[in-house]
């Protein structure tokens, strides 16, 4: 109570400061306490339902099992960071390292990426059926799914790395630069280095909007309810098996379970590329 009487008695002389502070303190209550209730729901719902049935390696009408599932949002999520991780980065080290500033293509790629970054999922799905699965004729697959992934999450990593290498100061550059580093030398052993926290970041954000697309990949890698045997085969992710369960009707429970498996995992990558980031920026 002290800090909040304290605080109370700083503002007392500036009624539109002290407004202004109700305000954001009242938004950062509202939005604390929306989120815990909607995890909160989710848990009540969704742990009592929580079976071993639901952890089987094969699915069906009975069990229900979402292990199909996880196993294949590892798999898209590892192969499509495997590929946009690679090019994101790249992309941003050239436009920030090697482009010549106020180059106008150096402008209009900023200006695609961030445009891409706003347009819905449901248009990538459309784009990816479209090309992939029917132009490609690669089907309703993995791979599709796969490749649309990166194109969607591409713009995201760029843009992120690319803010975070601008953040390094110049004077790390000018100093390896005297040292008689070369260009290449001084961008990955001390650029990259200590813009790692900012690029991880992206690559968490990434990691995020993979595992919980659905509009995405059911039109690329469809709703099959298995573990497919090669990435040209059909599978769904674990937030496109909940969306499953939930427009079927007949398996609302184990919707909610899944979402608890879902949430977890989110957390847990979160908190593993979290402790990542803070290990390399201590480095």
């Amino acid at each position: 109570m002290k800090p909040l009487r304290r605080t109370l008695l700083k503002y007392r002389g500036h009624p539109g400061s002290f407004a202004v502070m109700l305000l954001v303190l009242l938004s950062a209550v509202l939005t604390v306490g929306v989120l815990f209730s909607l995890l909160g729901y989710i848990l009540i719902r969704g742990i009592p339902q929580l079976t071993p049935s639901l952890f089987s390696l094969t699915y069906t009408t009975e069990n229900v099992s979402m292990l199909p599932a996880i196993l294949n949002t590892v798999t898209m999520t590892a192969l499509s960071l495997l590929l946009a991780v690679p090019l994101g980065v790249g992309s941003a080290i050239y436009l920030v390292e090697y482009a010549k500033r106020g180059n106008r293509l150096v402008e209009l790629v900023r200006l695609t990426a961030e445009t891409l970054s706003g347009i819905p999922s449901i248009v990538y799905g459309l784009f990816g059926y479209l090309f992939f699965v029917i132009a490609c004729k690669m089907g309703n697959s993995l791979l599709s799914g796969i490749l649309t992934l990166t194109i969607m999450i591409l713009p995201l990593i760029m843009r992120t790395t690319e803010e975070a290498l601008k953040s390094v100061p110049d004077a790390y550059r000018e100093g390896s630069f005297g040292l008689g580093a070369g260009r290449l030398r001084t961008v990955f052993c001390i650029v990259l280095p200590s813009a790692a926290p900012g690029i991880l970041a992206g690559v968490i954000l990434g990691i995020g909007r993979i595992v919980g697309e659905t509009a995405a990949l059911i039109y690329t890698s469809g709703t099959v309810a298995g573990v497919p045997k090669s990435l040209m085969g059909s599978g769904r992710t674990l937030a496109v098996h909940m969306y499953a369960l939930l427009s079927e009707g007949f398996y609302t429970e184990q919707a909610y379970a899944t979402a608890v498996v879902l949430l977890v995992m989110v957390v847990g990558i979160n908190t593993l590329s979290a402790m990542v980031a803070k290990r390399v920026s201590v480095r």
